[in-house]
C-alpha cells in the first residue's frame, strides 16, 4: 500500500464523509439501532455521535488502519461501550446470531467480496435482528447508469475500491434478506452517478 492508500485516501474519505448531507442521513438510519450492535465499514467513526441510548454495546469492523487512526478521538469520546476490529467483513470472527442490529453506511460500495460480507452479516445477526443500511449505488435511469459503469474503474482506484454501479437492493435480497423498508433518492448537491441512494431496513428472509 502506497502513501496515497495509507495516508491521503483516509484523510479524503474522512473529509468527504463529514459533509452535512451525510450528517443529515446518519440519525435517520441509526435511530432504529438497538441492543448489541455491529457496524461494518466503521471508517473514521462519524456514526458514533448518532447512536441512540438503546445501544448497549457497539462492535465495529473496518480494514483501514489509516481510518482507524483518524477515528481514535471519536472512539475515546464515545459514551457507548466500544470494541473495534481492523478487519474486512468478508470473514468475521464473531459467533452466529450475536447481534441485535447490524449497520452499514456507505460501505457496500467498496467491499471487494460484497456477497461474502453480506452472508457474514446475515450469519452474525440474530433471527429477529435488523440490518440497517444507507448506501449509494446503481441509479434508476439508463443515462446515469452509463456514467456509473464508465466511471467505476477509475473510482475503484481513487476511492479505495468504491463502485458507483452496485445494485444494492439486489445484493441484499440475494444474500438471504427480506427488505422491510426501502427509500431511493438522489442526495442533493452531488453528481447523479454518486448521489443515488438506498436507505432501508432488512431482516432475515
Amino acid at each position: 500500500m502506497g502513501l496515497y492508500g495509507r495516508y491521503l485516501c483516509p484523510c479524503l474519505t474522512d473529509w468527504v464523509m463529514a459533509g452535512p448531507q451525510f450528517a443529515e442521513l446518519r440519525p435517520q438510519v441509526l435511530s432504529r439501532a438497538r441492543g448489541n450492535v455491529f457496524e461494518i465499514g466503521f471508517g473514521s467513526g462519524h456514526n458514533l455521535a448518532y447512536y441512540p441510548v438503546d445501544v448497549t454495546k457497539l462492535t465495529t469492523a473496518d480494514p483501514s488502519v489509516g481510518l482507524n487512526r483518524i477515528a481514535q478521538h471519536r472512539i475515546l469520546a464515545s459514551p457507548v461501550p466500544l470494541e473495534t476490529h481492523i478487519l474486512s467483513a468478508e470473514r468475521l470472527p464473531m459467533p452466529d446470531h450475536t447481534f441485535d442490529t447490524v449497520v452499514s453506511t456507505w460501505t457496500l460500495c467498496s467491499i471487494a467480496g460484497v456477497e461474502e460480507a453480506l452472508s457474514e452479516v446475515r450469519r452474525v445477526l440474530k433471527p429477529n435482528g435488523r440490518f440497517l443500511f444507507v448506501e449509494h449505488g446503481l441509479a434508476d435511469d439508463p443515462r446515469t447508469q452509463w456514467w456509473q459503469h464508465t466511471l467505476t474503474p477509475i473510482q475503484k482506484v481513487l476511492g479505495d475500491g468504491c463502485h458507483f454501479n452496485r445494485d444494492i437492493k439486489a445484493l441484499i435480497e440475494n444474500s438471504g434478506f427480506r427488505i422491510e423498508t426501502l427509500e431511493n433518492f438522489r442526495m442533493r448537491n452531488m453528481p447523479k452517478w454518486v448521489g443515488y441512494q438506498y436507505k432501508g431496513v432488512a431482516v432475515k428472509a
